[in-house]
């Protein structure tokens, strides 16, 4: 005698595709909430810059010279300014999740409000820390 194995179907095959980004019209928190994303991600990517400059510290005169050169050069400082920026802005999105996290900020008003104040923040935040630096240099 011949075992039948049926199968029930499976109930993510009745369900419909979730929409993805394509269906959707971006929203600044949904846009905020991507950037807060990648801002991490290159915070990540940062702190392996930060990690060989320090290394090289450590190594000596040389090494540290190679290291001031890169970041010295349009392309390095690129990398800096495009950190700060990752750095600040992350601060402030996290700041804004806490505030959420605290009860605050769920209306959409406030919500973009917020959102609208992170991304102006951070940009204006990222210049006048550059600015300063250059004129404290």
């Amino acid at each position: 005698m011949a075992e039948t194995h049926l199968k029930a179907p499976s109930a993510a095959a009745n369900r419909p595709l979730s929409p993805h980004l394509t269906v959707f019209r971006p929203i600044i928190t949904m846009v905020m909430s991507i950037v807060h994303r990648i801002t991490g991600i290159g915070l990540y990517v940062g702190m392996i810059f930060l990690a060989w400059w320090l290394i090289a510290a450590a190594s000596g005169p040389a090494a540290f010279d190679t290291v001031n050169a890169f970041f010295g050069s349009w392309f390095g400082r690129f990398i800096l300014f495009g950190f700060t920026w990752a750095l600040i802005h992350h601060m402030l999105g996290g700041i804004r999740h806490l505030v959420m996290d605290a009860g605050y900020g769920f209306d959409l008003k406030t919500a973009d409000r917020l959102a609208w104040a992170s991304i102006i923040g951070s940009a204006g935040l990222t210049l006048l820390l550059w600015i300063i630096g250059y004129a404290a240099r």
